[in-house]
């Protein structure tokens, strides 16, 4: 159903302003006719043959239904109605430059800073060299890095404290899309001089349940994925609150720890570990990038995702077990 808006001015419920005033590369033509006196001179200024300016000067006056220019063999002089809209053209013209300079500069305040959280192993592992190449594309962008468990990148993120972060838990935290960035496994490791590294057979996933290991603190990512892995886990040993610490503790012969591939190469090539085969549990997880519900990450952001999408760094190959 319509209703109208007065005699002679019949309206339809729900037309909007932008069918009715004409665009802003049509006000744009006409302050240049207004200034320069000529509908060639304006056409040649914004770079429009003068057919098209004709057309679209011809195409503005159906679209109010004034006539706003007479042509004549001397050039283009506006009428008296088109002066005056003229002059509303201008503040149009004006208001939208104003919002152009205004739009412009908060891209520009966004595009100055990129405030990224991250798990610790993807803070540790992966990041420097995906932030070594946005700083190739952006030198000007300013980084901070907010390294923490899974469950503080979250947390982060929702209180805008973040414009992007990295998680390595089995679920997206509620209130964030995510988009899978790299894959990972996690290794059960021990010092050589421990008795699982002298196993002929494999670990049983049950036996690896019932023992108390080196773990990270509650809310990590890794944490998360082995005690869903297993189904639980026994009272830690030692508990943790980074990846580093953990592979220290391990190596000094504190117990066994289960620590991501990524953080393993050197010590495992080394010999400062030892990788323990399990049988019956399948200890892969996903890598994600998460933002906030709703808000596609753009600027730097933006970028540092699509530079996440490359080739995942390939951790340095693990030794075959000891098997004394």
């Amino acid at each position: 159903m319509s209703e109208t808006s007065g005699p002679g001015g019949a309206r339809e419920q729900g037309d909007s302003v932008a069918h009715r005033v004409p665009d802003l590369g049509a006000l744009e033509l006409l302050l240049a006719v207004a200034r320069l006196g000529s509908l060639g001179a304006a056409a040649r200024e914004l770079g429009i043959t003068q057919p098209a300016a004709s057309s679209r000067i011809r195409s503005m006056e159906r679209r109010l239904g004034l006539a706003l220019v007479d042509r004549s063999p001397r050039g283009s002089r506006l009428t008296d109605t088109g002066a005056l809209v003229t002059d509303w053209a201008r503040r149009v013209v004006e208001a939208a430059e104003a919002f152009d300079a205004g739009t412009q500069a908060l891209r520009d305040r966004r595009d100055s800073r990129l405030r990224v959280a991250a798990s610790m192993t993807i803070a540790e592992y992966l990041l420097p060299g995906w932030l070594l190449a946005l700083r190739a594309q952006r030198p000007d962008t300013a980084v901070s890095l907010l390294a923490g468990n899974s469950a503080s990148v979250a947390e982060r993120l929702v209180a805008g404290e973040a414009d992007l972060g990295f998680v390595e838990g089995l679920d997206v935290p509620p209130g964030l899309d995510s988009a899978v960035v790299a894959h990972d496994r996690l290794i059960v490791v021990t010092a050589p001089g421990h008795p699982w590294a002298r196993r002929r057979r494999a670990l049983a996933a049950g036996e690896l349940a019932a023992t108390p290991l080196i773990l990270r603190e509650t809310g990590s990512g890794t944490r998360q994925v082995l005690e869903a892995a297993l189904g639980g886990l026994a009272r830690p040993l030692i508990e943790l609150s980074s990846t580093t610490a953990v592979k220290a503790a391990a190596v000094g012969g504190a117990g066994p720890a289960v620590l991501s591939e990524l953080a393993l190469g050197e010590e495992l090539a080394m010999r400062r570990l030892v990788s323990i085969p399990v049988e019956g549990v399948r200890l892969r997880r996903d890598l994600r990038a998460v933002w906030p519900a709703g808000h596609r990450p753009a600027g730097p952001a933006r970028d540092l995702l699509s530079l996440t999408r490359g080739p995942s760094p390939t951790p340095a190959a693990t030794p075959p077990p000891n098997h004394h």
